[in-house]
């Protein structure tokens, strides 16, 4: 697995936490707290982007 800089958690309601890390090599990932081992990965610009419309209010009809 490549070596992965990963930020502190993001915890939100109900302790559903979260980790974003990068890599060198211009990859992103998202990972469960406690499960890095199992990350979702794709490119930064990819992750970016999905956070992006996440904030903007386009994944609420899945809350």
């Amino acid at each position: 697995m490549a070596d992965i800089n990963w930020e502190e958690p993001f915890c939100g309601e109900g302790n559903n936490c979260f980790r974003l890390g990068t890599d060198a090599e211009g990859n992103g990932y998202i990972a469960v707290a406690g499960e890095e081992d199992q990350p979702l990965t794709d490119s930064r610009e990819a992750l970016r982007n999905l956070i992006l419309d996440i904030k903007a209010g386009k994944a609420d009809h899945l809350l």
